[in-house]
């Protein structure tokens, strides 16, 4: 009996595999300079020393989106067709789709954690007006979860905004821009909110916890993930 051309299930740890080599991809290739210097320009703009924190923490959150939707740009298109061949043979195509999806969101996510650190060195832990203290530890803690909840929507207007279902790099390009700014300016976006919330609780002096922004941002992009990596069968 002839056996079957599709390929069977992938090994174990085929995912963690993947996203090593697509690591390796984005780090030989540079491609990650253009957006970590555009996310370094933001922060030099809008973040400086003595500034209220949670003000600080938000302005780096929202601009860690579009980074993060162009991270995923770079990984879903920086393997040569021979290759994603290859790879699409061995794991499946969704799982390749997969593991770039993940390698571009934990790039971005390590940037934005950095971007925490150094806001949480040189801000001052008061309210807009000075005159609340607000606790360094919780601060840290909205910050973060701002971070992720805007790192995890960008990773999905990247995925929306790429292959498969962009493959023309103008108006992926173009797509990404737009749908980067409706994501942070839309009514009802979780990015949003997350990062209102933290501007709100310095202006109140208080320290707000986005736990809900941030759940709705993980429900988005796991729906987003699932959706562009099964198209991928279809679409290439």
């Amino acid at each position: 009996m002839a056996s079957s051309s599709a390929p069977g299930p992938a090994p174990r740890g085929a995912t963690t595999a993947l996203m090593r080599y697509q690591a390796e991809l984005l780090v030989r290739s540079q491609r990650w300079l253009a957006p970590v210097l555009l996310y370094a320009a933001f922060l030099g703009v809008g973040v400086g020393a003595g500034q209220p924190l949670l003000d600080s923490l938000g302005y780096a959150a929202a601009a860690l989106l579009p980074v993060a939707a162009w991270f995923v740009r770079l990984c879903v298109t920086q393997e040569p067709p021979a290759a994603r061949t290859v790879a699409a043979a061995a794991a499946g195509q969704p799982r390749v789709h997969r593991a770039a999806l993940l390698t571009a969101l934990g790039s971005a996510l390590a940037l934005g954690v950095v971007a925490d650190g150094a806001v949480l060195l040189i801000s001052k832990p008061v309210s807009t007006d000075n005159t609340v203290g607000i606790p360094i530890l919780p601060a840290a803690c909205a910050g973060l979860l701002a971070t992720v909840c805007c790192a995890l929507l960008g990773a999905a207007v990247g995925a929306l905004c790429s292959r498969p279902l962009l493959h023309r790099r103008g108006w992926s390009l173009a797509a990404t821009v737009f749908g980067s700014l409706l994501a942070l300016v839309a009514g009802g976006s979780p990015a949003r909110y997350a990062v209102t919330s933290l501007v709100t609780g310095s202006s109140a002096g208080t320290v707000p916890v986005p736990v809900l922004p941030l759940a709705g941002a993980a429900v988005i992009a796991a729906a987003v993930a699932a959706v562009t990596s099964r198209l991928t069968s279809v679409r290439g």
